[in-house]
């Protein structure tokens, strides 16, 4: 434990060094977004409006809580308090992390995952508000076993903040636990939107400025176009709504591709999601024939790799996978890690390398990657594919999980005598070693 949190200051403090530019990092200057954008939202809201005429605003109407959370340090400017926000967010994370890692049925893992994939996107994760986002969502992972409602109420106010928190509720197991957690987080976000809405104008205008985006130089899409160029592709590369966008022909129909993959995403985890419905009905609670359940009463991994892939699909299929994204998944990573039972670790690994790749591409390349040479298209390659990778390797773990074949259940009367290791088989199988009487009764 100890060590763990040295490790944390240490490389923490780097970060910090290098957000007040006491190191110097190359390629552009990323705490720009702070001392300029979010400063310059901070002095808006507060006036008591969203800024209405900025088309970066792009957030919902709950991010106006970490924009104007550096207020809550008078004594410092504003880029400096939010650095410090961030880094206490952070060590939130950790300590989050530590304590679920504690019983004995789940393991330090995660902690570690955490501690290694901040640093290895680097500052940029200091000189975002997502550090803070993925706070609440860990919390809402951690609290979704004991006490849904809490995780739902946290999913919501995640959601509030920065939307992709609406699908850490995915995987929650059938009954009890997605009623009361689905109700929460219903009840609590509804209630937060229409105070928003009350309260401060233009609280979900952003939903246009989302809209009219086009085509990131950093997704998955945009592959197709650095490629493009070499081949007499006449377009541009432009800071549009925000973000450098390509914008010429076909950019629209390529965007169009990543939203209906991103629909075939969600398609994917509504068929998911039946699928282990249906295999758990029929189930005793707790049994491992349901696919939540580890049939030794120990903590499911399954609900947090659901809500992992879920945000995995979506961030890999989006038109825009800023470097601040890879925050999110290292997060979900390292809550499915705290837990022995999950199947994630492989996809972990790959978004900590992803993580990494991330890093390369922006800032210290990013010069390559506006410029579609072949260092930045490698760059990009690699890093969207690792993501690409990490999402089949996490579906496919997933939807096997979802399909457990059946236990026969017998009473224990009807047990005696049978072979040792009975109940273990397929079906087909159990029903031929059945003895004749116990055949009949059933």
């Amino acid at each position: 434990m100890a060590a763990l949190w040295s490790l944390w200051a240490v490389t923490r403090a780097v970060l910090l060094l290098c957000v007040f530019k006491v190191l110097v990092v190359p390629g552009p200057d990323v705490t720009n977004d702070v001392a300029v954008i979010y400063q310059g939202w901070f002095r808006i809201l507060r006036t008591g409006t969203f800024p209405l005429d900025d088309v970066t605003w792009q957030y919902p109407p709950g991010a106006a809580l970490p924009v104007l959370s550096p207020g809550l340090l008078p004594f410092l400017d504003y880029p400096s308090a939010f650095f410090v926000l961030a880094c206490a967010a952070d060590s939130v994370v950790l300590a989050l992390l530590l304590r679920a890692g504690r019983p004995a049925a789940r393991r330090l893992t995660g902690a570690w995952v955490w501690l290694a994939g901040v640093p290895l996107l680097g500052h940029t994760a200091y000189a975002r508000y997502d550090v803070m986002v993925t706070g609440v969502a860990v919390a809402a992972l951690l609290a979704l076993p004991r006490h849904p409602r809490t995780a739902g109420a946290l999913a919501a106010l995640g959601a509030l903040l920065k939307v992709w928190p609406a699908l850490l509720l995915a995987g929650t197991a059938r009954g009890r636990a997605t009623r009361a957690s689905w109700a929460a987080a219903a009840v609590t976000g509804t209630v937060l939107a229409l105070l928003c809405a009350a309260a401060v104008p233009g609280a979900f205008a952003f939903l246009t400025f989302q809209r009219d985006r086009g085509t990131e130089v950093e997704s998955l899409g945009s592959l197709v176009f650095h490629v493009a160029r070499h081949l007499g592709w006449d377009g541009q590369v432009l800071l549009n709504y925000g973000s450098v966008e390509y914008l010429g022909p076909y950019v629209g129909l390529v965007s169009g591709a990543s939203l209906a993959l991103t629909a075939a995403a969600a398609g994917w985890l509504l068929l998911w999601r039946r699928r282990a419905v249906l295999a758990a009905r029929g189930c005793r609670p707790g049994h491992r024939c349901s696919p939540w359940a580890d049939g030794h009463g120990g903590p499911v991994a399954l609900p947090a790799d659901a809500a992992f892939t879920a945000v995995l699909l979506f961030t890999t299929t989006s038109r825009v996978i800023s470097p601040q994204y890879l925050l999110w998944l290292v997060g979900l990573a390292a809550v499915c890690l705290t837990l022995h039972t999950t199947l994630m670790t492989a996809p972990a690994v790959l978004v900590l390398l992803a993580a990494g790749a991330t890093q390369l591409e922006f800032p210290l390349w990013f010069s390559h990657v506006v410029a579609g040479d072949p260092l930045g298209i490698a760059v990009l390659a690699a890093r969207n594919g690792l993501l690409v990778a990490a999402a089949l390797l996490a579906c496919a773990r997933l939807w096997r999980a979802a399909a457990r074949e059946p236990r026969l259940f017998l009473p224990p009367d009807l047990g005696r005598g049978l072979p040792r290791g009975f109940g273990r088989g397929r079906p087909a199988e159990l029903r031929r070693s059945l003895p004749r009487p116990a055949r009949e009764k059933r």
